[in-house]
């Protein structure tokens, strides 16, 4: 059966009174969370920082599982850290990077866009399918959906995806309503051979960015997907075989509202801690400069190269100032290898309670 087309639907469907009134509280949450975003001077931080925490949760969906501090560590010293799952997290990072950076030049998503963000997900150029793709079966192996298999079909859904996408008098409904639509469609059409969930994944910040509901991709939908990982799939599934629109809609609303609340909690622990670091070494130390502050929260796991480059001293000037900030207390000098690594003992302790949903 062919997908249907997303502006055929009707959109009075969705005004609901449990759908407008989660779309209120959804939307009031993610306003808040963008008004706390934009008051961190540098927004690296956030989409670096953030960005990890996302690329985590979406890759932990598709069975890739890893640790804060195996990504940290990867992160901060590849060459000397040979583990892939990390490796594919922060390849993730790297692709959301890449979607936001096509958001912002260009004010659009696009169908290659899509194709370079999963490019940079998969590190392959295989782009859309030209072979079927993987039947979904259940637990009883019968099968439940089959996504389109003729090549021409996926372009041509993806061409009508990009327009509904771009194009505001396409649907008029909430852009929130129209993220969750996309996300279906998306993930119905399964485009690619691999990566199709974590994609999907990116496009959704990547949309709310593009619509002006947010400035930086610092929403991510992910971790609440982890916790309801059942209820996830049975709605996609229950969509393809009830037309059940609204309760899918109802769940990534809900989604949004959890999911800023968190992030509205993490961003104001990591104002504060990177706060509390600003006056603490600019009273203590001579060295203190902004630069420094930015090095220390935008990496957990910091090393001496990284604060070279950034503060433009000499390797010696630079081990200096670690060591003296590991004697402060603000970090902990690590070993691995022949390296070290200087962990920010205020912002990992922030990202970690922000994994295990701690206020």
């Amino acid at each position: 059966m062919p997908l249907p087309s997303l502006d055929r639907l009707d959109a009075r469907r969705f005004e609901t009174p449990a759908i407008l009134r989660q779309l209120a509280a959804s939307s009031r949450k993610l306003a808040e969370l963008k008004g706390i975003a934009a008051a961190i001077p540098d927004q690296g931080i956030l989409i670096n920082t953030l960005g990890l925490q996302e690329a985590k949760d979406s890759s932990e969906i598709e069975n890739i599982i890893t640790t804060h501090d195996e990504l940290f560590k990867d992160d901060v010293l590849p060459e000397a850290f040979a583990n892939p799952a990390a490796k594919e997290v922060l390849r993730y990072r790297q692709a959301l990077r890449v979607g936001f950076e096509q958001v912002r030049t260009t004010g659009l998503i696009t169908a290659n866009h899509v194709v370079a963000i999963q490019s940079e997900l998969e590190r392959n150029n295989a782009g859309f399918r030209k072979l079927p793709g993987t039947a979904l079966k259940d637990g009883a192996g019968r099968v439940v959906y089959m996504p389109p298999q003729d090549p021409a079909e996926i372009v041509d859904l993806m061409r009508g995806l990009e327009r509904f996408i771009n194009d505001p008098d396409a649907f008029d409904a909430d852009p929130l309503i129209k993220m969750a639509l996309i996300h279906h469609q998306f993930e119905s059409i399964h485009p690619f051979y691999d990566g199709n969930g974590r994609t999907g994944r990116i496009l959704n910040v990547l949309y709310l960015v593009k619509e002006g509901l947010l400035d930086i991709p610092v929403l991510y939908l992910s971790s609440h997907i982890v916790r309801t990982k059942s209820d996830y799939y049975r709605l996609l599934q229950t969509v393809r075989d009830q037309d059940t629109w609204e309760a899918w809609v109802l769940y990534l609303l809900e989604a949004v509202e959890q999911t800023a609340g968190q992030a509205i909690v993490t961003v104001n622990a990591i104002k504060a801690a990177l706060g509390d670091y600003k006056h603490r070494i600019r009273a203590g130390y001579k060295f203190y400069s902004q630069d420094l502050i930015n090095n220390l929260f935008t990496h957990p796991y910091t090393k001496i190269d990284f604060v070279q480059r950034d503060l433009q001293v000499s390797r010696l000037t630079a081990t200096k100032y670690l060591d003296a900030l590991v004697e402060g207390g603000f970090v902990a000098k690590q070993k691995m290898g022949r390296s070290n690594y200087y962990v920010n003992l205020a912002l990992t302790s922030i990202l970690l309670g922000a994994t295990d949903g701690a206020p």
